[in-house]
C-alpha cells in the first residue's frame, strides 16, 4: 500500500502535513483506544511504518526513487480489492471517501464480512456478608443481568428461510463501488458470493445474536474471606460473539464489622474484660471463638493489656491451616464499692506499698 495513501496526503506533502495526518490517524487507530481489536493494531502498525518512512528525508527520498509504493499481500477472500480507476465519476458526494477511510476498509476484516470470535464482557457485582459468615464460609444468591445467546436463532442472529435473491447484491454475488476515482469490489457479505439468501435477520435479537436476561447466580464465599476480596466465577459474564467464550463474573465481598472480633491478617483479635480480683488471684475464664468457645487460664498477677495467643483458633486458611486467636486482657473496676470493700482495698494498698509509677520511670531511664 502506498504510504502516501495510508496517511491520506499527497506526494508533495510537507513534514507538518505528514505529522498532522499521523496524529489524526493515531487518535483513531491506536491500540489503547481499540483494546483487543487486531484489525486496529494492524492499521496502526502500517500508519507508524508510513509515518516513520515519510517523516525522515533520507528514507522518503529512497522510497520515492524506488517507486513510491509497497506491494500488498494477497487479500483474504471477501476483502476489498482494487479493480480499476474510473475518471468518469465524480470524486465527491456519498460515494467518495478519504484515503484514511479507504485504508480502514481494506484492512479491517470485520468490514470485509469476516466475523471473528469476540470474548464476552465481564460483569461486576457485589455481595455483603456477616463477619462470622465470612470466616466460616457461606453461599449467597445474587441476581445479575447478562447477555445470553438468543434462544430463537441460537446466537447466529439469523433465521433460516426459503431461498430468495440476495437483496444486497441483487443476486450478482459481488459488490462494486467507487472511492473517489478508484473502483473496488468484494464478495457480497450478505450471501457469501452465492447471490442467494437462505436466512433473514432474527427479529427477537434484531440480528445481534444475544438477548438480555436476569439470572440468579450462586456465589460461594469460601471460609476466611476478607473484606474487599474479589471472587471470580468463570463464564458467568456476558455471552461471547461468533463462538467466542463468555466473560466472567467478578463479585466484590463486603464484610460487616463484628462487635467483638477484628482481623489482623489471619489472626483474630478480641478484648476480654477481666475483674481486678481475677487478675490478682488468677482465674479460668471462657472466651468466645469462631467454632464455639474456649477456656483460658488467667495467671495470678496478670496485667491489663497482656495478650494471650491461642494457636489455631483464628481465621481459617487454605489447606486447613488456621491463624491464631489473640486475647487481650482489659482490667475492669467494679461499678460500686461499699465500705467493707474500701477497707479491704486500703489494707491491700498498705500491704503492697509499692510506687508503681517510680518503677515505670526508672525502667525507662
Amino acid at each position: 500500500m502506498d504510504f502516501y495513501v495510508i496517511l491520506g496526503v499527497g506526494p508533495d506533502a510537507s513534514a507538518a502535513e505528514i505529522k498532522r495526518a499521523y496524529r489524526r490517524l493515531s487518535r483513531r487507530y491506536h491500540p489503547g483506544v481499540n483494546p483487543g481489536d487486531r484489525a486496529a493494531e494492524e492499521v496502526f502498525r502500517r500508519i507508524v511504518e508510513a509515518y516513520e518512512t515519510l517523516i525522515d528525508p533520507g528514507r522518503r527520498r529512497q522510497y520515492d526513487v524506488s517507486g513510491g509504493h509497497t506491494p500488498l499481500s494477497r487479500p483474504p477472500d471477501g476483502a476489498l480489492q482494487f479493480t480499476e480507476f474510473d475518471f468518469s465519476s465524480s470524486a465527491s458526494g456519498s460515494q467518495a471517501a478519504t484515503f484514511s477511510e479507504l485504508f480502514a476498509d481494506v484492512l479491517n476484516p470485520a468490514l470485509a464480512g469476516h466475523a471473528r470470535e469476540e470474548r464476552g464482557l465481564d460483569i461486576h457485582a457485589a455481595v455483603t456478608v456477616d463477619f462470622l459468615e465470612a470466616l466460616r464460609g457461606v453461599e449467597r444468591q445474587i441476581v445479575v443481568t447478562r447477555q445470553v445467546p438468543c434462544g430463537q436463532c441460537r446466537g447466529s442472529g439469523q433465521i433460516l428461510t426459503a431461498e430468495t435473491r440476495c437483496g444486497q447484491c441483487q443476486g450478482t454475488g459481488g459488490m462494486r463501488w467507487t472511492r473517489g476515482h478508484m473502483v473496488f469490489s468484494k464478495v457480497c457479505p450478505g450471501c457469501g458470493g452465492s447471490g442467494r439468501q437462505r436466512a433473514q435477520r432474527c427479529s427477537a435479537c434484531a440480528g445481534g445474536g444475544r438477548t438480555v436476561r436476569g439470572e440468579a447466580v450462586a456465589v460461594d464465599v469460601p471460609p476466611g474471606t476478607a473484606d474487599g476480596d474479589q471472587l471470580q466465577i468463570a463464564d458467568r459474564g456476558h455471552a461471547g460473539r461468533n463462538g467466542g467464550r463468555n466473560g466472567d463474573l467478578y463479585v466484590s465481598v463486603s464484610v460487616r464489622p463484628h462487635p467483638f472480633f477484628h482481623r489482623d491478617s489471619d489472626d483474630l483479635v478480641c478484648e476480654v474484660p477481666v475483674a481486678v480480683h481475677e487478675a490478682v488471684l488468677g482465674a479460668r475464664i471462657e472466651v468466645p471463638a469462631v467454632d464455639g468457645s474456649v477456656k483460658l487460664r488467667i495467671p495470678p498477677g496478670t496485667q491489663g493489656g497482656h495478650r494471650f495467643r491461642l494457636s489455631g483458633r483464628g481465621v481459617p486458611g487454605p489447606a486447613g491451616v488456621h491463624g491464631d486467636l489473640i486475647v487481650e486482657v482489659k482490667l475492669v473496676l467494679p461499678d460500686t464499692v461499699d465500705g467493707r470493700s474500701r477497707e479491704l482495698m486500703r489494707e491491700f494498698g498498705d500491704r503492697n506499698n509499692v510506687d508503681v509509677r517510680r518503677q515505670l520511670w526508672t525502667s525507662r531511664t
